[in-house]
Formats: C-alpha cells, sequence, structure tokens
C-alpha cells in the first residue's frame, strides 16, 4: 500500500473549508440581522423619548408662564399682610405647643441645692426661637455658675448669660440668666448630661 500521493495536481479536502467558511457566513449574516433588529429597537424608542421630551418642553413652558401670570396677580402687600399672619400664627403654635414641665424638668435635674429660682420668662423671638429669662438667687457666684454650666451641658440650653446681678439686703446674690431654650430631651437624657 503506498502512502504518497503520486499525482500531479496535490487533493485538498475543500469540504473542511467550505464548511468554515459557510460557518463564518452564518454567523455573519445572524449578528447582521441582530444589529439591524436592536438598531430599528433603538432608532423606535429614541424617537418615542425625542416626542416625550418635545411634549415635556411645552408643558414646562406653559407652567412657567401661568406661573410669571399668578406671579403678576399677586399684591405685593397683600403676601406681606398673608406672611405676616403666617408667623403669627407660627408664634401662637409655637407658644400653645411650649412645655412647662419639660422646662421645670430641665430646671429640677441642673439646679444647685444653694440657688433657687424666684422667676422664669419664655418668650417666642421672630428669628431667634424661644429665649428663658430666670431671675434665680444664690449664695454665692460659684452656684450660679455651676447653674448655668449643668444647663449647657443638656444641650438644652445655649448662650445662657447672666444679664443682671446685684446683692441684696441679706447677703444673697440675685442674677437674671438669659439663653436660647430648645426643648425636647427626655428626663432620662436630662439625667444622663448632667452626669457627664
Amino acid at each position: 500500500m503506498l502512502r504518497h500521493n503520486l499525482s500531479t495536481r496535490p487533493f485538498y479536502n475543500e469540504r473542511a473549508v467550505h464548511a468554515v467558511l459557510a460557518l463564518v457566513s452564518l454567523v455573519a449574516v445572524v449578528a447582521t440581522v441582530f444589529n439591524a433588529w436592536q438598531y430599528s429597537v433603538l432608532s423606535g424608542r429614541s424617537g418615542q423619548l425625542r416626542s416625550g421630551l418635545h411634549i415635556a418642553d411645552e408643558k414646562a413652558d406653559e407652567l412657567r408662564t401661568r406661573a410669571a401670570r399668578l406671579r403678576a396677580s399677586i399684591n405685593p402687600r397683600d403676601l406681606d399682610s398673608t406672611i405676616a399672619a403666617a408667623d403669627e400664627a407660627n408664634m401662637l403654635i409655637d407658644r400653645r405647643v411650649f412645655s412647662w414641665t419639660e422646662l421645670f424638668n430641665q430646671f429640677e435635674t441642673t439646679l444647685p441645692e444653694s440657688v433657687r429660682i424666684t422667676s422664669v420668662h419664655p418668650r417666642i423671638e421672630q428669628g431667634a426661637g424661644l429665649t428663658v429669662s430666670v431671675v434665680v438667687v444664690a449664695k454665692s457666684v460659684e452656684g450660679i455658675d455651676t447653674f448655668i454650666e449643668t444647663l449647657e451641658k443638656t444641650g438644652s440650653f445655649a448662650g445662657l448669660l447672666s444679664r443682671v446681678e446685684f446683692v441684696q439686703e441679706d447677703g444673697t446674690l440675685q442674677a437674671t440668666l438669659e439663653g436660647q431654650y430648645t426643648p425636647g430631651l427626655s428626663r432620662e437624657d436630662l439625667s444622663r448630661a448632667v452626669r457627664r
């Protein structure tokens, strides 16, 4: 049996080459069809988005025009009186919500034994929040300082200062303390803050 090819023209396996070419052609056709389908889908979406954008732009222009008409129709004096009425209503609400119990709980947990409170005057100031004025009587300046420090440690008081001080006939010191008060601490939180 001869194993050599003695033909004048060599024999090639053309079927394998044709099969590989057919497979590559099939992959190219499938990829082309997929790309064409994706292009048509994305073109449709792009058209929908463009039309949606156009509708949104028209609506925004319409709303801007309506807002400009409304602004032009508002009387500035009426607007100022409405704002003033709203501020007054908010102030009344703040007064109604004010908790004397919470404020006195703050004083109870922070008041040193050598200090007495003689009067308390909370007032709501526009833009400044709630200001509390407390008149105290103490045997010494140290007692008042301790009271101020423990109140500020609670986090409910800020900027607490002694505005007026004078010595009474019996030798005790009377001071008017004033500062910003922000309610909101529970009794447990207050006790923890004072212990710090």
